[in-house]
């Protein structure tokens, strides 16, 4: 038989990326005032169009990037040679403001949620093109709140501009060999040059290695380096802006010099698992020329600013990922017939359980990093309330954790649904999970994430910013409507008076990972009420289907399995730890090596 003769498999056909969004139009609808959402629901629609057209055509136009370290007569040169596509999609973002929307600020607060948005429908289509374009957008921020007048003058509108002539893109270096995430065993050093002058700042030469670039073509970069004693930690190290290549401000129109211009030397690429097209390298620093930011040995204070959008850029990815498995998967169940081709997937209940399922989840996590996102804007344009803040500082982590989290799991779930099919790399989930998993470890992993969440507890009143925050939504449900909801109402009250004695000092040391998960369900669980709230006073189209949602996310979606964990680990008997340590590495004592 010919391959042309027999059955032919129907193909899934995508939709606009925003219109046929299930959550996103309705919920930017809530979120943005009628005049702003009008507006940006136009040119989110148009960007849609552009998103399967022109971004995926440039996609097909990407390959790894490759380094010349040497010419033909044994010159170092560290050429960095990339794709067609690659740079054609970030000429794409730059062109509509992916980066710029966010400081234009035609919006005001909304224009983050406008940026995040346009973001988001086009993640998935883009080979990872976000990651230099989110640490774009910290470098920007970061230059915005403690630049000095001539960085304001000459290099931050070029990290904001929409003209892809004139735009830079920006790196962050803080990764080396022995800490990882823990920065406090930083090796670069930054030395004072005396008697150099300089408009961006005091001017220092750095003397490092890191271990990760994940923007080596990038124009300037953020990096910290030693200013104080080794011992001091990371209460020793000051913040940098390093021109990647001299001179930092080029002529229009003049060539693009290589990083060597500021002995950065590049010393391999980095072989990863995923985000293959994304050029990711080790660089050995060898005197490079930097600008001194803000105040000497404050610089894990002052990268706060690009965590908080980094994180919020990742958290948006894994969902965005998830968002295209999830549509390619919505699709298929609209052409593949079963039982002899009699009945199609989306008449097989069983098959449509799951896609509920993971439907669910989606708009739960939807929600949920929109929350974080609407206070981010506030608190960028300065009118966010206290509790606001306080709630953008537990958010911002909560986001990044959960959406890596669920959204790994959930792509390889909507990967089966497809079948074999859904195994073949030409249709796309594949390389999403590839690409995707890198989240779960990008700008810190659950664990650290954990962590990093008891600080800002503890540190602040924050919590109980959010626990009045979530009571408040959980009290202004309407009294018909509450009724309805009296089972999940109740379950959310449960989690947060449990969730209020997890965080008591001392708290036990299997207890962050499993209370940080607790926040997310029950943070998410509010948001989606708070949009059931919105959509039947309103009377939207898709209300009922908002309230099903609401109780399905709290009564099936995990919120009890997370409470029964956060026990778990508060009742667990001391010797856990050292039990753990037993099955892992053995009952020896001293025995290093884990048993596979």
């Amino acid at each position: 038989m010919r391959v042309e003769e027999g059955f032919q498999p129907v193909p899934f056909v995508e939709g606009n990326p925003y219109s046929t969004d299930p959550v996103l139009p309705a919920l930017l609808k809530r979120i943005l005032p009628p005049e702003v959402f009008r507006e940006v629901d136009e040119d989110l629609d148009r960007f849609g169009g552009e998103v399967l057209t022109t971004m995926r055509e440039l996609t097909k136009r990407t390959s790894p990037p490759q380094l010349i370290q040497y010419d033909n007569w044994g010159r170092r040169v560290d050429e960095l040679r990339t794709s067609e596509g690659w740079r054609g999609l970030k000429d794409m973002y730059h062109r509509e403001g992916i980066v710029a929307i966010a400081y234009e600020r035609k919006y005001g607060e909304y224009s983050r949620p406008y940026a995040f948005a346009k973001l988001f429908i086009t993640a998935a289509d883009s080979d990872v093109t976000d990651c230099p374009m989110s640490m774009t957008d910290g470098v920007a921020r970061v230059l915005e709140l403690i630049g000095s007048p001539a960085l304001k003058q000459d290099v931050l509108p070029r990290l904001i501009s929409r003209d892809p002539a004139h735009a830079y893109t920006a790196g962050q270096w803080m990764t080396e060999r022995p800490g990882g995430s823990d920065v406090s065993r930083t090796e670069s050093v930054a030395t004072p040059v005396t008697g150099a002058a300089s408009p961006y700042g005091q001017q220092y030469t750095i003397d490092g290695f890191k271990w990760f670039s994940s923007a080596t073509d990038s124009d300037v970069a953020l990096a910290l380096a030693r200013t104080g004693r080794p011992e001091d930690g990371s209460r020793g190290l000051s913040l940098f802006l390093i021109p990647v290549r001299l001179p930092l401000v080029r002529a229009p129109g003049a060539p693009r010099p290589p990083a060597l211009t500021n002995n950065i030397f590049i010393h391999r690429l980095k072989n990863k698992f995923g985000t293959k097209i994304v050029p990711t390298a080790e660089l050995s620093i060898q005197g490079a020329e930097a600008y001194l930011l803000g105040q000497l040995n404050q610089g894990v204070r002052l990268i706060t600013p690009v965590l908080n959008i980094t994180r919020t850029h990742s958290a948006v990815g894994s969902v965005a990922y998830f968002r295209k498995c999830l549509a390619i998967a919505t699709a298929y169940s609209n052409g593949r017939a079963i039982r002899g081709g009699r009945q199609l997937l989306r008449e097989t209940p069983l098959h449509v359980a799951e896609l509920a399922k993971l439907h669910v989840l989606y708009r739960a996590l939807v929600h949920f990093i929109f929350g974080a996102i609407v206070l981010l804007g506030k608190t960028e344009c300065g009118v966010a309330t206290e509790s606001e803040s306080l709630r953008l500082r537990l958010m911002t982590p909560a986001i990044k954790a959960f959406a890596a989290e669920k959204c790994a799991t959930a792509m390889e779930e909507c990967m089966t649904m497809l079948g074999g099919e859904g195994y073949m790399e030409e249709n796309g989930i594949t390389k999403l999970i590839q690409d995707g998993l890198v989240e779960k470890i990008w700008e810190g992993t659950i664990t650290v994430l954990s962590l990093d969440f008891v600080r800002a507890v503890e540190k602040s009143s924050a919590l109980d910013a959010f626990t009045k925050w979530a009571n408040d939504t959980l009290s202004s449900c309407p009294l018909e409507l509450a009724q309805t909801l009296n089972e999940p109402v109740r379950l959310l009250r449960e989690a947060l008076t449990g969730l209020a004695g997890v965080y008591k000092a001392p708290m036990r040391p299997l207890l962050p990972r499993p209370a940080l998960f607790l926040f997310c369900h029950i943070a998410s669980g509010i948001y989606l009420l708070e949009h059931a709230i919105w959509a039947v006073k309103t009377s939207e189209p898709g209300s009922q289907v908002d309230v099903h949602a609401f109780k399905r996310w709290v009564v099936e979606g995990g919120l009890g399995t997370a409470l029964e964990e956060v026990y778990r680990a508060q009742n667990a008997p001391d010797d856990r730890m050292q039990t753990d340590a037993a099955i892992v590495y053995g009952p020896s004592k001293g025995q290093a090596g884990a048993r596979l």
